[in-house]
């Protein structure tokens, strides 16, 4: 157990004009997962950690919806050290392990779900030994977002968007928020990009079809100036500590805030893996013909 108060010293949280604001990533709550897998857990003690360590440093938390309503208001009514908690795949754990913690805490934050597998299992990691790791249940999910936490959509079936032709990639996106607004009673407002992997063209049928945000990865702290269908998010993994968070709240450095070298790399490989995408839609005749059905050109 860290000693909060070694730390609680170290945040500054930047409250400058350009007011950087960290989204964390987080997927599943708990201590058990194959070695593949292991990257994608947190356990429920370290994740007390946080959550202790934010409150003690009076941050406080926004869903990404409240925080891009913010963004187009130029900031204003966006609390001081504000954060954003995020959690992707709809992990049974959470209900469990995460959301009472959340609440202890008097924090909110945004789930994204993929719905095609609520109730079901991880299907879509069975090439990472998860594919029997519990998901959440609609009536969960209900209750969830009765609590206060935002549900948002991750696509239907969890695949790489930028990877699809756009026909798929449209219904995909439509399906996820027309079933989570079914069920939930509620309309849908933000979306997270699988694996972070989206292409302009995704991009522009996110915000077509009617959310008005979408997060990313990228590895470093948003702000008042980001792109609300590309918000950057911090991931968050087993090994994360307090000491990790207060360097990249308090600095925009550490561990978690990838280089700027690396964040150019990782732009270079989205977009190889963009134009990859094209070409592999082209050559098997599923992308020709699907730019009618998108939103228009880059």
């Amino acid at each position: 157990m860290v000693a909060l108060s070694t730390v609680s010293e170290l945040i500054v949280v930047n409250h400058t004009e350009e007011q950087n604001i960290p989204i964390l990533m987080y997927h599943s709550i708990s201590s058990y997962a194959s070695p593949r897998f292991r990257p994608c857990i947190v356990s429920p003690e370290a994740f007390e950690e946080h959550l202790s360590y934010l409150d003690q440093c009076h941050c406080t938390s926004v869903t990404v919806t409240q925080f891009v309503q913010a963004i187009a208001r130029g900031g204003d009514g966006l609390p001081p050290r504000s954060v954003v908690l995020t959690f992707d795949d709809g992990y049974a754990d959470f209900y469990t392990d995460a959301l009472p913690a959340l609440q202890h805490h008097g924090f909110v934050a945004t789930l994204y779900i993929p719905t095609a597998f609520v109730g079901g299992t991880s299907l879509w990691v069975q090439d990472m030994d998860e594919g029997s790791r519990p998901l959440l249940t609609w009536e969960q999910l209900a209750e969830i977002s009765a609590s206060g936490i935002e549900c948002g959509a991750h696509t239907h079936t969890h695949r790489p968007l930028d990877m699809l032709p756009l026909s798929v990639v449209r219904d995909e996106i439509v399906r996820s928020k027309e079933l989570l607004e079914e069920h939930l009673g509620q309309q849908v407002s933000s979306f997270a990009y699988p694996s972070g992997f989206y292409s302009a063209r995704v991009r522009q049928i996110v915000q077509a079809v009617g959310y008005a945000s979408a997060c990313a990865v990228k590895g470093a702290l948003s702000s008042l100036h980001d792109d609300p269908y590309a918000l950057a998010r911090l991931a968050i993994k087993p090994d994360t500590g307090v000491h990790d968070l207060a360097a990249a709240l308090s600095t925009g450095h550490g561990p978690l805030v990838a280089s700027h070298v690396k964040r150019a790399r990782a732009h270079l490989r989205q977009r190889a893996r963009s134009v990859y995408g094209k070409l592999w839609c082209g050559w098997s005749g599923l992308y020709k013909g699907d730019e009618a059905d998108a939103v228009g050109n880059d």
